[in-house]
């Protein structure tokens, strides 16, 4: 309707800076280790995801399967693909994905964040900051869309501690209210998570406790 303004949404940043760069994406170096099964036959066996793009993947592996065969490939920190047998070579072969335009802006996001991790080292990120105890309820998305309940034990500018009966693998992402992260440690109450993509001033406690609480 005329004379009304528009209200303009709020993305978190991190995922606004993946959704920009996704078509700019050819192969990212991951070298992650993953796990494939063929559905036809029954098999699986380990292998390692060289490199990943929202539309294939390089993996090596002992196990050579045939041009055209159907694999569903898991990728540590990343999660479950499926896609066809492209390509062969002396190590390995290549994936062509069988994505929906929605997993593939997905895969772009992770790999945006991937890529950015390095930009934090994580025992800086995880030991270097003055941890504050600090209890709440919480909850944090994973990859595949599904959000956990949680409970903040402790926070720094770097990251957070959360009690949780659900521990995703270490190096998976996920969004912890507005923040992004990724899973960096285990420890006997649930995970610890390392923030990515924050830049400018360290933020203060009331900041972070707002920008991790649950919406409401």
């Amino acid at each position: 309707m005329h004379g009304q303004p528009m209200l303009k949404r709020t993305e978190d940043p991190v995922l606004a800076k993946a959704r920009a760069e996704r078509r700019r994406f050819r192969r990212v170096r991951v070298d992650l280790p993953g796990k494939l099964f063929v559905p036809a036959t029954g098999h699986e066996c380990a292998c390692k995801v060289v490199d990943l793009s929202p539309g294939g993947a390089s993996v090596e592996c002992e196990f050579l399967p045939e041009l055209g065969t159907h694999i569903v490939l898991y990728a540590d920190g990343f999660g479950r693909f499926e896609g066809a047998v492209a390509r062969r070579d002396g190590y390995g072969f290549g994936l062509r994905l069988n994505a929906t335009v929605l997993k593939r802006e997905k895969i772009a996001e992770q790999l945006t964040l991937f890529m950015n991790k390095s930009l934090v080292d994580e025992t800086v990120v995880m030991r270097g900051h003055d941890r504050t105890p600090a209890k709440g309820l919480a909850q944090f998305t994973r990859a595949d869309g599904v959000i956990v309940k949680c409970e903040v034990l402790d926070l720094s500018p770097g990251g957070v501690s959360l009690k949780t009966i659900l521990r995703p693998q270490i190096g998976e992402f996920v969004l912890i209210g507005q923040l992004a992260g990724r899973v960096a440690r285990h420890h006997d109450d649930g995970i610890g998570i390392q923030f990515v993509g924050l830049t400018g001033e360290k933020p203060t406690p009331d900041q972070l406790h707002a920008a991790i609480a649950p919406p409401r």
